[in-house]
């Protein structure tokens, strides 16, 4: 198992400006320039430690939002780039639906890949629904829009005979030839963030890396139906390192610290929800059936409610901005205690989701100052992380399952080829 560290960049002084929204429409003259510049360069500062550390780098960006500074997440991407000399650095992610320009996206992707020497992992997401208003963009047939993006994205970056013509449902480029081209072949690996099976199978129909966010024991589910393609295409197990997951991990010297950072830490899911209505499900962005499924477990706001409902293991339906550190704990959301505690945790995690190679874990967030999140970091490196790197998952019903979906595959090729 690997670990890479995240955080979302936010800007905590503005949390109480608006109780209604604090995207899209907060003011921005909340911001103190001095503080939001103390923010930033210490957010790069504690990425850059990562390469003593032993931790991978997350970055992600939002848009209008007083949750999340990070405009884009390319702009630190490229300073950590110069910053850092081991970690790998993934962006989770770039929001393709939303961006009218996926070539410029190649090109970032690139040229960064090239300072860093191939150590970029690129994450493209369909972004949030809060941002189709600040993006001006349609959300309407988003995924079929993400997926042409990616496609073009990828020939972008991988093309080395020359200009190539693009004439596609969305976008239209006559001269596509993307200087510089990236350091790794033919392009860095891909992630892709899902909150559902069905996303999860098209993820696997291509083999990227799959994460999910927060989405606590719902994982299983996800990681579940890749595995499931993944076998139904005669593949062999795409082992572990394919899935991530994000969860919030505080860790302290006794299980009250390690609870009191995570608490803090839980702040962005306590603001993150905070948006005006109008903005939070605009017509054509959920699926018919993803806004059905929500409206009858009782979320007027659709699909996008759904986020913030979580499964406790024994079938409790819980609010991530209103739970308990231990409600969380249970269903898979935080990671919190001692060393020891954490470990055990992230072990019956991995368990009951099959194997999770990828833990992204959100160690700042909210209030919890510097100081406080060096400690977070270097307990985690120190005492938790050396003990979840080879972890191993029991074979279970699942499993064997999908081993007989792969050899039946498998066989069938064998006879079509006959």
């Amino acid at each position: 198992m690997r670990a890479w560290y995240f955080t979302e960049s936010a800007y905590p002084d503005a949390w109480d400006k608006d109780p209604v929204s604090l995207r899209i429409t907060l003011p921005s003259s909340h911001i103190d320039r001095d503080k939001a510049a103390d923010i930033l360069n210490r957010h790069i500062d504690e990425w850059a430690m990562c390469d003593d550390l032993g931790l991978n780098i997350m970055l992600n960006e939002h848009h209008s939002t007083a949750t999340c500074l990070t405009s884009s997440c390319t702009l630190p991407l490229a300073i950590l780039a110069r910053e850092t000399k081991k970690a790998r650095l993934l962006v989770l992610g770039i929001p393709i639906a939303n961006r009218t320009d996926p070539i410029r996206v190649a090109e970032e992707m690139s040229y960064v890949d090239l300072m860093s020497r191939g150590r970029v992992e690129m994450g493209f997401v369909k972004g949030i629904p809060y941002e189709i208003a600040a993006a001006n963009s349609q959300p309407v047939r988003m995924m079929d829009r993400f997926w042409e993006a990616h496609d073009l994205i990828l020939k972008a970056m991988s093309t080395r005979d020359g200009p190539f013509n693009w004439e596609g449902r969305y976008f239209h480029y006559r001269q596509v030839n993307t200087w510089p081209r990236p350091y790794q072949e033919p392009h860095p690996k891909v992630w892709i963030t899902s909150g559902s099976p069905a996303t999860g199978v098209d993820v696997a129909r291509r083999q990227h890396r799959v994460a999910t966010v927060l989405s606590a024991l719902n994982a299983k589910l996800l990681y579940h139906a890749y595995r499931m393609q993944i076998a139904k295409m005669g593949l062999p197990d795409p082992g572990p390192d394919r899935f991530g997951y994000l969860a919030l991990v505080g860790v302290g010297d006794t299980q009250e610290e390690g609870e009191t950072f995570v608490k803090k830490v839980k702040g962005y899911l306590e603001t993150t929800g905070i948006v005006a209505e109008p903005f939070t499900n605009p017509p054509g962005y959920a699926s018919v059936a993803a806004n059905v499924a929500a409206l009858k477990r009782g979320h007027t706001q659709g699909g996008v409610g759904a986020h913030f409902q979580v499964t406790m293991r024994n079938g409790k339906q819980i609010n991530q901005a209103t739970a308990s550190v231990a409600e969380l704990v249970d269903a898979g959301v935080c990671f919190a205690g001692t060393a020891d505690q954490v470990v055990a945790q992230i072990k019956s995690f991995n368990d009951y989701v099959g194997g999770c190679g990828n833990l992204l874990v959100m160690l700042q967030g909210g209030t919890l100052h510097h100081k406080d999140t060096v400690k977070n970091m270097r307990l985690f490196s120190r005492e938790v992380l050396p003990r979840i790197q080879n972890l191993e998952v029991a074979t279970d019903r699942d499993t064997e399952e999908i081993e007989r979906v792969r050899e039946r595959a498998q066989r069938e090729k064998l006879v079509a080829a006959q």
